[in-house]
């Protein structure tokens, strides 16, 4: 068992953005941290045959980590949405007993510097937490009148805080990339869903992240000790944030003083969509229309 490994959930669509991300770990991979990249069974030829053989990766499918959960029913799997399915894929991943701890990386990241297992694991031994207020977006979406991403931040909060009542701030254990220990992992199981015959995909149907659970449960049962650190990445969840900041005079270089990649959401790169576009015409010119209007809204 590694005790690091950084890990990507991924898929068809995204398989040249995944050959983007590994060409950015094998130019900056410092410690050879080992990597995973989870797909769907059937489609392991077709990512051998995007991303080709130069890159260093093991290979596992999205169905072994499910089936790796005795617990898990195939009915309520079938009714999960892709988009929330992979969220548990990647927080399920811990069951394989590949690693100790794993830095969850998405197929649309890319770094930017070079970086080691230092950065991710404490000199203890313990990994970092990312475990902030997310003040920074949500000072911007309020300075920008973007009140729908304050209301629905809160919203979540206040779902998960149904489940596990503390007191003090409104945590936040996001932005992706994630990192994570086997260990919370296991004591959400054993504390909670075993004791309540749940999983983790009855969990996140109610509304709540995967990143918010892995948070909530470190805090209640303090599995690992909690050495916070601010997000890895720069991550440009909305693209008004992107416009807002490039206005302000932020770029890659200048971003990777502080952060160690970056993330521009995968909608915002239909060219690098693998395969024939799933869209019409017509509405990919609507999506670059809405894209030219905010921009413009940027420098209101």
């Amino acid at each position: 068992m590694h005790d690091l490994c950084l890990l990507c959930k991924s898929y068809h669509r995204d398989f040249l953005r995944l050959k983007r991300l590994l060409e950015s770990i094998q130019a900056f991979n410092k410690d050879d941290i080992p990597v995973y990249v989870s797909t769907p069974e059937d489609e392991r030829e077709l990512l051998e045959s995007v991303i080709g053989s130069e890159f260093d990766y093991q290979w596992v499918s999205d169905e072994e980590i499910i089936r790796s959960n005795p617990m898990t029913r195939s009915e309520v799997v079938a009714k999960t949405s892709p988009y929330v399915a992979q969220g548990i894929i990647k927080a399920e991943f811990w069951r394989l007993g590949l690693a100790e701890n794993y830095l969850c990386i998405d197929s649309d990241s890319r770094f930017l510097r070079p970086f080691s297992r230092s950065d991710f694991i404490h000199a203890s031994g313990t990994p970092y937490t990312v475990f902030h207020e997310n003040k920074e977006l949500l000072q911007i979406a309020r300075n920008r009148g973007k009140h729908r991403v304050v209301s629905d931040h809160f919203e979540e909060l206040n779902a998960v805080r149904k489940i596990f009542p503390r007191q003090g701030p409104d945590y936040s254990f996001m932005p992706s990339p994630f990192l994570w220990s086997a260990r919370v992992w296991q004591s959400l199981e054993s504390e909670m869903l075993a004791k309540q015959g749940q999983t983790l995909w009855d969990l996140v149907a109610r509304g709540v992240g995967e990143y918010h659970w892995y948070g909530e449960a470190l805090l209640a049962w303090e599995a690992i000790p909690i050495h916070p650190v601010e997000p890895y990445f720069r991550v440009y969840h909305y693209d008004w944030q992107y416009y807002f900041l490039k206005r302000m005079g932020e770029n890659e270089q200048l971003v990777s003083d502080n952060f160690m990649g970056i993330i521009y959401q995968s909608n915002w790169e239909s060219e690098m969509d693998y395969g024939a576009p799933k869209k019409s015409l017509l509405s990919r010119l609507l999506r670059r229309l809405k894209r030219v209007v905010r921009m413009l809204e940027s420098y209101l």
